[in-house]
């Protein structure tokens, strides 16, 4: 591939049906025709990107293939006719740019970002004229000096009021930050009698307060975070004393409605109920508010209406996948504008069509496409570098349901590792086990979201594909118990399931697979019909239970006391994921390199690796029992070679996922 024709998907008679369908919805907003001829009125578009991670094209790298689901070229291309809708407009990011697929490992490891120098993604925005944006917690994964290096050459302000340089202070207003805390934008708009006004538009952004954990080989010593609630309740009023009209949250954070804790991850619901705040954008869960899936049983959340406590909000999935909108009905009150009225939308890019086949709505916007044409050809140069084989397939589409060969992969390459690492220091004698789990298992990344590697040559591509991650690898000592414990956290992906069952539904949908952990170098089975030990914030809800039985090493029962060397990555062994009892202090061993760069060395040393999953694990047999999942439909290339399961084909799932049946007797 040597051109950009390489990475357009869409035939000229698709796009310009899906054109012509898509620019014959261009009408006046109503707030716009509500406001017309009423000069105290005026309609104001908000537009927001979320968790872009770098997916400018509409291309997946990891598939070498062009993608309809995702990029900010697609997302873009509709925001003319958005802003032709509504004649006022500004648009924001919320986050998460910087890292999540190999051309942000390409500008970070291979060609550097130095002061001025321009990152595609930054490249792509300018273009698109953003207004304001804010920090999401994987801006981190590559350390200060590329965060800067790179968000310095934005044509727009880039705000967080919660991540300090040190400690905190008495007061949040004393902290000194990293970022400015708040934007207030003054922003000319033509209101309904045709005249312009000023109005001052004030943004404030958040990060996770958790990227110290998550980050803290990047972050120690440099940086801190707040309470995000506790930062905008100091934040806001100083902003409406400075005269901002109305003032929007750049939350990236996510939607939580089981109570306001203190540093919690996923804030907005509550960041919504301070006082001043008119209207919040989140992000971080990758997922979609308004609409009809997602958040239906969250209290203070209207996922018809789109409001959080009330409040417009709106979550816009995730790499462009859809455009956040709110829509503003203004009023003059006195000097300044109050808001009358609002909408909300997350408009996608892409639907499905009644064969379950993937539609684009929307073409490329060609500004963005030629702005990041040289870094998407070096990316797509580096990914194809071949660095061994593979004898037999890599693939994740059992991964939650049997013991699978790209996360024995994974495995395999850390206790490689750690062996030699560890060969001459004081825990070289303690039993070396390997934690990991599957990234790409679908999910909320849809039914083309899983790893598929053929047997034969392994590319740099495929182990970003394994790997999705710049995690760095980390060793712990724990216990036989905390061994057990933390197998029951990650047993809680699957739900309860009663003797004699028929087709019950065995993954709950909330669990992400990124916390469903397989530990290898001890064999275990899992009881299906004892209930959850920890439920998927870590909470103990069944500590009676037991569902980890016949947990043995060497073919012998693992004992309680028994210490065990446990290697595994930077965000598990620092706390990431809330599995009981394992943090920052248990850690023995802090390495200098990443799990993937592990796996690229493991695999250059070995020449051909076998990835053949070993089946440590299995599920206890439950007589007369039968238990469904989803998967991608190409499982069934590979459903009869799975190890340790009895898997058949059970048909067809929701959204273009195929089903499959699990027989546990």
């Amino acid at each position: 591939m040597s051109s950009l024709i390489d990475f357009h998907p869409m035939s000229r008679r698709a796009f310009l049906g899906g054109f012509a369908a898509t620019t014959a919805l261009i009408t006046l907003h109503p707030f716009a025709v509500r406001a017309n001829g009423n000069a105290n009125q005026a309609h104001l578009r908000l537009m927001e990107t979320t968790d872009i991670h770098v997916n400018v094209m509409p291309y997946d790298y990891y598939a070498d293939k062009p993608n309809d689901t995702m990029g900010l070229a697609r997302t873009a291309s509709i925001i003319d006719q958005i802003r032709a809708e509504a004649g006022n407009s500004m648009l924001v990011d919320n986050g998460d740019l910087l890292q999540g697929n190999p051309m942000g490992d390409y500008m970070a490891y291979k060609k550097g970002m130095k002061a001025g120098d321009l990152h595609p993604v930054i490249k792509a925005m300018n273009v698109l004229g953003y207004d304001c944006g804010t920090v999401g917690n994987h801006e981190f994964n590559y350390g200060l000096d590329f965060l800067f290096n790179t968000l310095g050459g934005a044509n727009f302000p880039i705000v967080c009021a919660n991540l300090t340089k040190g400690e905190l202070a008495a007061d949040p207003k004393q902290d000194a930050l990293h970022f400015k805390p708040y934007a207030i934008i003054e922003k000319t708009i033509k209101d309904g009698g045709g005249a312009e006004s000023a109005i001052k538009v004030g943004f404030i952004g958040f990060v996770p307060p958790q990227i110290m954990v998550w980050d803290q080989k990047n972050l120690y010593g440099k940086a801190h975070t707040r309470d995000i609630v506790e930062a905008a309740r100091a934040w806001v009023p100083v902003m409406k004393e400075e005269g901002a009209d109305i003032v929007i949250a750049l939350s990236h954070s996510g939607i939580d409605g089981h109570g306001l804790t203190e540093r919690m991850e996923n804030a907005s619901l509550y960041l919504a109920g301070v006082e001043g705040i008119d209207a919040v954008f989140t992000g971080h869960q990758h997922l979609v508010f308004p609409g009809p899936k997602d958040f239906v049983d969250v209290p203070g959340a209207d996922p018809v209406k789109g409001t959080l406590l009330g409040k417009p909000a709106v979550m816009a999935g995730f790499w462009g996948s859809h455009m956040g909108l709110i829509d503003l009905l203004l009023e003059k009150d006195g000097s300044g504008w109050k808001i009358l009225d609002f909408t909300c939308e997350a408009r996608p890019i892409y639907h499905r069509d009644d064969a379950r086949k993937i539609v684009a709505n929307v073409g490329d916007k060609a500004e963005v496409v030629a702005s990041v044409e040289p870094e998407h050809k070096a990316t797509l140069d580096y990914v194809r570098t071949p660095v061994g084989k593979t004898s037999a397939p890599l693939y994740s589409y059992f991964a939650l349901v049997a013991d699978d060969p790209s996360v024995q992969i994974v495995s395999n390459a850390q206790t490689w590792y750690i062996r030699d690492m560890l060969k001459d220091g004081p825990h070289k004698d303690l039993p070396i086990l390997s934690a990991a789990a599957p990234f790409k298992a679908g999910g909320r990344g849809g039914a083309e979201y899983y790893t598929d590697v053929p047997a034969g040559d392994i590319a740099i591509k495929n182990v970003a594909d394994l790997y999705l991650y710049p995690n760095t690898v980390q060793a712990v000592v724990i216990t036989g118990e905390q061994v057990k414990n933390w197998l029951e956290m990650s047993a809680g992906i699957f739900n309860q399931i009663v003797a004699g069952a028929q087709d019950a539904s065995l993954i709950n949908p909330d669990f992400p697979s990124y916390n469903y952990d397989v530990i290898d170098g001890v064999t275990y089975q899992i009881d299906l019909s004892k209930p959850a030990k920890y439920d998927k914030d870590g909470k103990a809800v069944h500590p009676e239970t037991s569902r980890i039985v016949n947990l043995q090493f060497g073919g012998k029962p693992i004992e309680p006391g028994g210490k065990f060397l446990v290697v595994t990555n930077n965000y598990r062994a620092g706390g990431g994921g809330k599995f009981p009892e394992i943090g920052a202090d248990k850690v023995v061993f802090v390495g200098p390199d990443t799990n993937r760069d592990v796996i690229v060395r493991y695999i250059v040393e070995q020449g051909t690796i076998n990835p053949s999953a070993d089946a440590n694990w299995s599920f206890v047999p439950m007589a007369g029992t039968t238990a469904t999942f989803e998967t991608g439909p190409k499982g069934r290339d590979y459903a009869a070679a799975v190890k340790g399961a009895r898997i058949e084909d059970a048909g067809d799932g929701a959204e273009g996922f195929a089903k499959f049946r699990l027989i546990l007797g």
